[in-house]
């Protein structure tokens, strides 16, 4: 049946599917940040952290977007699709990227969530149950709850896209792969792990994942700029991706990551796109417990289950904030989220009512050296500059940092060193200093010993008559 499913949707292209009832929205609706708590002076620090992002090198537009109480109050976009100044510039509304891995969660994750409310899965229901090649040894025990918090002992990922010659060949090299591990006793981030929720949604389900996830919440939701295998009439919308990727051409409009590509484009790890404003639509969604605008996308008790810290900082499916991974210094213990590879990031925290979306391409022909440590600060410093411009939390207003990551860009185009305070600074200037003078006295003294000596023995030795010939 699975593999039916799955030829089924390889054979039906996405333009070709019939058009679901939506509601179209732009996102949350708009509104200045002192009428929902925060800082509007504290929230431009956002677009200080995001240029000098750009400036870098980093990544060549972004989109960003900060929501608080039902609605955005920071939402914008900086530079360009692409490198060139000819290029569309950057719009939260409009311009869609590659979200990678936060397909794990506004994807394949909140699927499972949804199959859950239905009792068409249980989190201790072993995987086999659901894909029945997926068996062997240890794999029997493999249990759905072990794949979101990977902890299942499969791999990280495999070549796919390097051995398979098809969609059905690649999704059966991820059935056959051995666990590197025994399950439930290691820990090991996998994209390979996605994909096999991924396949247990398409069984559990009946329908392919991309289909079903339509149907279920991005038609309901109005969020009509989110799929899987975009349309080649929204090229000139979508942000491209790496200009050198083994596919032999620039890409623009397909996945980025090659296994999701090897997959069909349509994946439980990658493969989803998206705009800042729809994901802003996501976000509110999850912060109201599951509902958005009438629409009751899954219970508000599954979305605690699910975001509850269950294994390490891992959660089911989701990250949760642990002042590291992109979020910050400041978000509060509850909050939960997740990055993608390409340069996206969502996190949504709780207590605040607040939630903060970057997406941007940082894959295409990033001009910094380390285009990764770039993304990393920009997305920690947002996170923390939306926090603290927080003004009516429970905690009153945090003292404002001194200065941000982006602000240091520390190992952005230049090695990286180790940051000493300045105490420590001046503590081994005062050991230099010391060891400098100590240096120079035994110099001194050496070069008295010496003169010393050459003068004794000037005295003790008998001069020679000039007049004596040899």
């Amino acid at each position: 049946m699975i593999s039916l499913l799955f030829a089924l949707k390889l054979a039906i292209p996405a333009a070709a599917a019939a058009p679901l009832p939506v509601v179209p929205t732009d996102g949350l609706p708009s509104k200045a940040p002192v009428s929902v708590g925060m800082s509007a002076e504290r929230l431009a620090a956002i677009d200080r952290v995001v240029a000098r992002g750009l400036k870098a090198g980093g990544y060549p537009g972004a989109a960003v977007v900060v929501g608080r109480k039902g609605a955005a109050v920071w939402k914008k976009g900086f530079g360009h699709l692409d490198w060139s100044s000819s290029s569309e510039t950057v719009v939260p509304d409009e311009s869609i990227y590659d979200l990678a891995s936060l397909t794990k969660v506004v994807g394949t994750t909140t699927a499972l969530m949804i199959l859950f409310d239905e009792g068409k899965i249980r989190l201790d229901d072993p995987v086999v149950k659901y894909v029945p090649g997926f068996t062997g040894g240890l794999k029997d025990s493999v249990t759905l709850k072990q794949l979101l918090e990977h902890r299942s002992g499969l791999p990280a990922g495999r070549d796919l896209w390097r051995v398979a010659h098809s969609p059905e060949e690649a999704r059966q090299m991820v059935i056959d792969t051995p666990l590197g591990c025994r399950p439930g006793e290691c820990y090991e981030y996998s994209d390979l792990g996605a994909d096999m929720l991924g396949f247990v949604v398409e069984a559990a389900s009946g329908e392919p994942l991309d289909q079903f996830l339509q149907e279920k919440v991005y038609g309901p939701l109005g969020m009509t700029d989110t799929f899987f295998r975009p349309a080649d009439s929204l090229r000139d919308r979508i942000a491209p991706t790496e200009v050198t990727p083994p596919r032999g051409y620039p890409l623009r409009g397909e996945v980025h990551d090659e296994n999701a590509y090897a997959l069909g484009g349509v994946a439980g790890h990658a493969g989803l796109f998206s705009t800042a404003a729809d994901l802003s639509v996501f976000a509110q969604m999850m912060l109201n417990g599951g509902e958005y605008n009438g629409v009751r996308v899954v219970a508000d008790s599954t979305v605690r289950l699910f975001t509850t810290r269950a294994a390490g900082t891992r959660a089911l499916g989701w990250d949760t904030c642990d002042n590291d991974g992109g979020c910050g210094s400041y978000l509060s213990d509850r909050a939960y989220g997740h990055t993608g590879f390409t340069g996206t990031s969502i996190w949504i925290d709780p207590d605040r009512e607040m939630f903060v979306i970057l997406l941007t391409n940082r894959v295409h022909a990033a001009r910094a050296k380390r285009p990764a440590k770039v993304i990393s600060d920009v997305r920690a410093d947002l996170a923390d500059a939306a926090a603290l411009a927080v003004t009516d939390g429970p905690d009153g207003v945090l003292a404002w940092p001194a200065s941000f990551r982006a602000d240091r860009a520390v190992g952005w185009n230049r090695p990286e060193r180790p940051l000493r305070s300045r105490r420590s600074r001046a503590a081994a200037h005062r050991r230099g200093s010391r060891a400098h003078t100590a240096s120079k006295a035994k110099r001194s003294k050496k070069s008295t010993a010496k003169s010393s000596a050459k003068k004794s023995s000037a005295k003790a030795t008998p001069k020679k008559s000039s007049a004596k010939k040899h």
